[in-house]
């Protein structure tokens, strides 16, 4: 059967996440119909990050194996399927049987965005986390360079997550200002279970000077979760890109 990757953008606002659920409706989910509908029967694809409910992706990479050889139509068939949702196949690509999207991902990269004002959100409503009260960005970054490296992120793991163990790599955590918008930028290998929506909140209590910048690593240390900030909302945060081998 060919083993078909897919390069995948889609709005997470009407999704219970990417993971199939029996009588929800879920970005794995729709794919699936629309490859049943492609293949004339059931296809089981497969997302290199579980996202959660509410969280969006420009570079989500999947693959799926196919009863038919379908060269240079795949993405337009699936997105004819997959109409009305929010979802697109923005490439679908060959590979060898062996490639897994997500055990052979190298590194997965998220950006947060946040916009500063006190205005209510229009065109980027559902798209980012409005935050009112004035940010120091500066701070935010100086914070965040304290929780790169390797550690135990229990204080970041949410209470549901099943990952086998709390210790990851973080290789970046950045914090920008452009105008009113905050960006951070973050990257791993993997990650446990709304670690980066735990650590954008917690961060931002630095932001607002709720809390000095040795906050973030003095909780990082405690390997706590209750000593972790407010959790982030899903709106904000888009799943970037996923590298395979060097990347």
């Amino acid at each position: 059967m060919p083993r078909y990757k897919l390069l995948i953008e889609y709005h997470g606002g009407a999704y219970q996440g990417w993971m199939r659920l029996p009588g929800l409706q879920t970005v794995q989910g729709a794919l699936e119909e629309a490859a049943a509908k492609l293949d004339g029967g059931p296809v089981e694809v497969i997302g290199a990050g579980r996202t959660d409910a509410g969280v969006h992706a420009t570079g989500q990479v999947a693959h799926m194996d196919l009863r038919q050889d379908r060269p240079n139509k795949v993405a337009d068939a699936m997105n004819f399927h997959l109409r009305p949702h929010p979802i697109a196949v923005l490439k679908a690509e060959k590979v060898e049987e062996d490639f897994h999207a997500r055990f052979s991902a190298t590194a997965r990269h998220y950006r947060y965005v946040i916009l500063n004002r006190r205005a209510d959100l229009t065109v980027d409503r559902g798209i980012a986390w409005r935050v009112p009260s004035k940010l120091d960005a500066e701070k935010m970054h100086e914070a965040a360079q304290s929780l790169i490296g390797t550690h135990d992120f229990s204080t970041f793991r949410d209470t549901e997550c099943q990952a086998l163990s709390p210790v990851k790599t973080l290789t970046r955590l950045g914090v920008a200002r452009y105008g009113e918008r905050i960006e951070f930028t973050c990257s791993a290998p993997s990650f446990i279970h709304r670690q980066v929506r735990s650590m954008v909140g917690s961060l931002v209590e630095v932001g607002r000077g709720h809390r000095p910048v040795k906050w973030a690593r003095e909780i990082l240390e405690a390997a706590d979760r209750t000593r972790c900030g407010p959790v982030a909302p899903a709106d904000g945060l888009f799943l970037e890109r996923v590298d395979y081998g060097a990347g």
